[in-house]
This record gives structure tokens, sequence and C-alpha cells, in this order.
């Protein structure tokens, strides 16, 4: 199975909204998603993602991301969202999404790759820690949401 992995533009926004919406479902939460499209053209500057595309043109996974600065330890790159199509599963896409995550931090000088995993999904759990990510079960997420 040939798969690119390559930089996402604005024509796989469509594409890759419907690939956020169905991760959402995955995660037990669709009712979190709330981005349209039309957010995502608007702020397409900001939106950084990589695509897994088929031989036939066809995305099959997305690995989004921005840099971000910690004040304990320095540059970073934030992994967002990872997340391969279930029929796509098992074939090391998601490793070949992490990887060029990994290689754009390394090449930006980055101290650090962030990013959550949900506590009942051990298999991104135990394919985490085969990539040797440290599990950190310390810290809890804090979203404040802002009024329209």
């Amino acid at each position: 199975m040939k798969i690119i992995i390559r930089k996402a533009a604005e024509p796989d926004f469509e594409a890759i909204l419907l690939l956020i919406k169905e991760f959402a479902i995955f995660q037990k939460t669709p009712d979190k998603v709330s981005i349209t499209l039309d957010e995502m053209i608007e702020n397409g500057s900001l939106f950084q993602c990589f695509v897994a595309e088929t031989a036939d043109k066809n995305i099959v996974g997305f690995a989004s991301f921005f840099f971000a600065y910690y004040s304990w330890s320095g540059k970073a790159i934030y992994l967002d969202d990872l997340y391969v199509i279930h029929s796509f599963r098992k074939h090391g896409i998601g490793k070949m999404l992490l990887q060029q995550i990994i290689e754009l931090a390394k090449n930006n000088a980055c101290k650090k790759v962030r990013w959550q995993v949900s506590k009942w999904n051990s298999n991104a759990i135990e394919f985490y820690q085969k990539m040797s990510a440290a599990i950190d079960e310390t810290e809890i997420n804090c979203d404040l949401a802002l009024a329209d």
C-alpha cells in the first residue's frame, strides 16, 4: 500500500473536517466538534496539518499540530490530533504521521512534541509507548470556553 505523507492545503480541508468529525465519534464526543469548513478556510494560516494520502488521492489520516512554547522546556510542537480511518489502521500510517511531526520538530529545534491521549484508548497508549513517549498521568486538561 503506497501512502504519501504531505502538508495539507486548503483543498484538503473538507476531507480533513470529515475525518475530524469521524475522530470525534470514535472519541465518543461528536458534540464537541464546532469548527466549520468556512472557519478552517478563514483561519487557514493557523491550521497546520499533515495528511496521509493513498495513491488514488484519498485522505485516510491526518495529524494536526501547532508550534508552542513551554516555560519549563522551551520550543515544542503540540500534536493536536492524530487519526487514521479504521480500515487503514495497522499499516503503519499513524507511525508515518507521527514521525513526520517528530522530524518537523527536530528540524525546527524543538525540545519536545506533546499531545494528549484518552485514558481509555489502550491501543493508542501502547502505540505511543512503542514510540518511546512518556505517558504522564499527573496533569489534567483545563478548557475555558470563550463566549462569541
